[in-house]
């Protein structure tokens, strides 16, 4: 820097009658910091003298900050100047303005921000304040003001004598054996040493990075109510899950539909018969009684006690036909007019059946009776079953 001043360059149009450098070129020394100068305004760098609070973002300033203000004169106290200082925020677009105060030997906050108070008065602490220039210089004039201000000394040290002696004897008391005050200081100092030495042994132990505080009784209470683990194990717990589950019984989901005792009977009673009529029909088609002969079969030679027996068993058809017939008139109420059809055509086949059971083939005799009691035995069982419903 120094030798880019002392080295200046002078152009060959230069004229040393026009003045310095600056007036050649029509720039002020200052430069930018001079751009307002017709203005009486001057770019200087400022440093905040004590703390503020900004009015535009309520942001704190320290002291020592530094801005570019725009310095300026506002007035004159006795023979010194005046200066205000304009500047922006850095945090916001906010503007404040502080100015001198040359009577109090202080800076002056005019707009845009607040001070924070840090200032130490001691009269409202009672304390002793130093008389500054004035008290004495009027004190040195004015006689009664001299005698006035002494009656006033004389009255605060007569309120402020008993305090004091109070204060020397408390503190005679309390360090008047240096030896045992001295041991009882250290004794406090290195229980909480001893206890400070344990508390970061535990805090090492989490393996945590952070100091840990003190336990309070909210905080008791609170890890308290916490669970952060399971009080049963995951076998206990899949062994009660599954004692739930056996204990359940399989068939509480399905839904039966409501049906009338009636209507059961009707229906199991109708499935029965067609069941009959579709045997019996099939019997009658496929019935030859040539079919032994025509396909070769030689008939078994039967005795006298099997014939007795087959005649017993075509007559049980019989029996059981007019069961049957009963029965069907039964139904015809409760089923209407399809399952009266249907019953007359079971009659048909079974009457049918009956006759051709009385034809002199002995063994179609015997496998219509066969069939006949298998019918009737299960139209006896659906019978007993509603019956006992």
């Amino acid at each position: 820097m120094g030798e880019r001043k002392g080295m200046l360059y002078y152009p060959p149009d230069y004229d040393p009658r026009k003045g310095g450098l600056n007036k050649f070129h029509g720039t002020h020394a200052l430069r930018e910091r001079a751009r307002k100068l017709h203005l009486g305004i001057l770019i200087i760098r400022f440093e905040m003298p004590y703390n503020i609070w900004c009015e535009g973002c309520n942001n704190h300033i320290g002291t020592g900050v530094r801005y570019n203000a725009e310095k300026k004169k506002v007035g004159m106290y006795y023979s010194t100047p005046i200066y205000q200082f304009r500047m922006k925020c850095h945090l916001c677009d906010n503007h404040f303005e502080i100015k001198t105060d040359p009577a109090n030997l202080d800076y002056e906050i005019v707009s845009g921000a607040r001070r924070q108070e840090r200032r130490w008065d001691p009269t409202e602490n009672e304390q002793v304040v130093p008389e500054d220039k004035e008290v004495t210089r009027k004190m040195a004039v004015d006689a009664m003001y001299k005698l006035e201000h002494g009656v006033t000394d004389k009255t605060k040290a007569k309120e402020v004598d008993p305090v004091l002696k109070d204060l020397e004897e408390f503190q005679a008391s309390r360090w008047h054996d240096d030896y045992s005050s001295n041991k009882a200081l250290r004794a406090a100092m290195r229980k909480k040493r001893e206890e400070a030495k344990r508390k970061a042994e535990k805090d090492a132990s989490y393996n945590l990075g952070v100091p840990l505080l003190a336990p309070s009784a909210e905080d008791v209470k609170m890890a308290k109510l916490l669970q952060f683990t399971q009080s049963k194990s995951s076998e206990e717990i899949r062994k009660e899950r599954r004692a739930e589950i056996d204990a359940q019984s399989v068939f509480t989901k399905l839904k039966a539909k409501k049906i009338s005792q009636k209507t059961k009977k009707a229906l199991a009673r109708q499935s029965l018969q067609n069941i009959v009529s579709h045997s019996q029909k099939n019997f009658a088609n496929f019935k030859n009684s040539f079919g032994g002969q025509n396909l070769g079969i030689v008939l078994k030679k039967v005795t006298t006690e099997e014939e007795s027996e087959m005649i017993e068993e075509s007559e049980r058809p019989e029996k059981e036909s007019e069961k049957l017939e009963e029965e069907n008139k039964r139904t015809e109420k409760d089923l209407g007019a399809s399952t009266s059809i249907s019953t007359s055509e079971a009659n048909e086949d079974s009457r049918e059946a009956s006759s051709s059971a009385s034809e002199p083939s002995k063994s179609t005799v015997s496998e219509v009776g066969k069939a006949q009691c298998l019918v009737s035995y299960e139209m006896s069982a659906s019978d007993s079953d509603d019956s006992g419903q």
